[in-house]
Formats: structure tokens, sequence, C-alpha cells
């Protein structure tokens, strides 16, 4: 595996909704396009984008990520552009942006949806001329950043609504790159299962000796939606409740409370989830679970 290949790998899974993300940040980091990746929250957007500008010319040069939906108007418009001394209360000296610190390299602006009418204005001219003034400042500056942007919400809706503007959606929505739910691959979360309890296990030093099978079935009838950063603190959350004589075997009573509820015999435990996949999907996970079964 080269190492470019290496860098689409941190998408765990082996269903063919990751597959097809891989091939499209595969496809994409070579370029400078805007990038538009949509997905519910927890779909690890943010992975995403760093694995496209990994991939890309730009991987020397800086990666920022700025989430849009943590700032006042105002304060995004300083994270982003920056501020001349005296710009607003409290800024008692000049300030570089986040588009200035990515000079040459990528800007990831997540929660875009969220921005509002001045600063999407604001975006749209950046994006069309790669030029901007920071805040409270007149002098106009010019970068070379690659920009890519997320939203969890449908920005479609948002522009028939009148709370997002169409000339820049249409500017952003270049390449849209859709994450899909975790409920929509349940086959890839042994596989998350595993990566997780490897991280985690080595930051505590602490070795993973077994998953237990009944646990495992109840996590992929779970309907998951925090998606994969919610599967991530749950395992985190049970290495650290785990006894410190215990080897880490996990099992079903490690599992949230939420979870052990769950019947994994209980007609459609997981069904609600295997039918969201495409039919060969849902046919391999069959397939894979059968054999276990026939196997143990």
């Amino acid at each position: 595996m080269t190492e470019d290949m290496a860098q689409v790998q941190e998408l765990v899974g082996v269903s063919r909704a990751v597959a097809q993300v891989r091939d499209m940040v595969a496809k994409v980091a070579p370029t400078d396009s805007s990038v538009l990746i949509t997905g519910e929250s927890g779909t690890g957007k943010e992975l995403v984008a760093r694995a496209i500008h990994r991939l890309g010319p730009r991987r020397e040069k800086s990666f920022r990520a700025v989430n849009c939906a943590t700032f006042t108007p105002e304060m995004l418009a300083s994270e982003l552009f920056g501020h001349v001394a005296g710009a607003f209360t409290g800024a008692s000296h000049d300030r570089v942006g986040k588009f200035k610190q990515a000079d040459g390299g990528t800007l990831f602006l997540d929660e875009i949806g969220t921005a509002s009418p001045a600063m999407q204005v604001k975006l749209l001219r950046v994006l069309q001329e790669f030029q901007f003034e920071q805040l409270g400042g007149s002098k106009t500056h010019s970068v070379d950043t690659r920009v890519i942007l997320a939203s969890n919400e449908n920005l479609s809706s948002a522009v028939a609504e009148g709370r997002f503007r169409q000339d820049l959606y249409y500017r952003i929505n270049v390449v849209n790159l859709e994450l899909p739910a975790l409920r929509e691959r349940v086959g890839d979360i042994p596989l998350l299962v595993n990566h997780f309890l490897s991280e985690v296990a080595e930051a505590c030093g602490r070795e993973v000796v077994s998953f237990d099978r009944d646990a495992i079935d109840l996590l992929q009838a779970y309907h998951w939606p925090g998606n994969v950063r919610q599967i991530q603190n749950v395992i985190e959350t049970m290495l650290i409740m785990a006894p410190a004589e215990r080897d880490l075997p996990v099992g079903l009573d490690l599992l949230p409370a939420e979870i052990q509820n769950l019947s994994r015999n209980s007609p459609g435990a997981g069904l609600d989830a295997l039918m969201a996949l495409p039919l060969r999907d849902a046919r391999e996970f069959f397939e894979k679970q059968y054999l276990e079964t026939q196997l143990s």
C-alpha cells in the first residue's frame, strides 16, 4: 500500500459506502476544487477533510479547521479574516485569521450553514477572488487557500427557505461528498470497535484480549444517533470504567444501559439498520453472521 493510499485507509470500514467515500477522496484530493462534505453529526467530516488535504499537493502546508457554529458573527469574522488593533472592544493587537494561516494549504469550515448572511457575502467574495480585509482594516489581503466545507443540514433546503445564499451554495457545492450514517454500514461496526479498542487501550497501557460476540451483536443492533463519534466515546468510556485488574475481555456488562436494554432476540432488533443497507452489503453482512454462527 502506498503512503497516499494509507491516508485514505484512516476511514475505517470495508462496506461499499466507505469504499465509495475513499474513491471520492482519492479523486478530489489532487485538485483545488471546493468540496462540500455532508452527512449527519459524528460521521467523520473533519477526518475526511484532513485525508483530502494529506493526499493533495498542499500536504506540506497548514491545515486549519473552524467550526462556524461556535462563534458569534463578529468573532467568526475575526477568526477567519483576522482583525486590526481597535477593531472591537478587547482587540488590543492585530491578529492573523485562519485564511491567512492556511495560505498555501487547506481551510476546513464546518457547519457552514450556521454562517450569518453578512458572513456568507464575505465568504463568497474570498472564494471567488481569494481576497479579503481584516476586521476593522482597509488593506486587501490575497491568499491561495483551498477551502473544504461541511454541513450536517440540507443546504438546498436552507436555500429554499432563504437562510443560505443560492450563489454561495452553488460556489461551494462543486463536489459533494456525502458520508454515510453508521446505521447504514452496520457491517463496519466490528472493525470500528477493534480500531477504537486498540487506540484507547494503547493510550491506557492496557491489552485488549477479546470482545464478547453478544456485545458486538448489540452494538450492531443499536441505531447510533451520534454515529462514529458516539461509538468512539462509548468504547473509551467502557475501557475507563473496566476494573484495573481486568484484561479487558469486553462484554455486555460494560455496555451503556441504553444498549444493554436492547434484546438481540427481540423481533427486528437490528432490522432497521440492516434494511438501510444496499442489498449487496446486507447480503454480505448476513453471510458473515451465518458463517460465524456455524463455525462457533
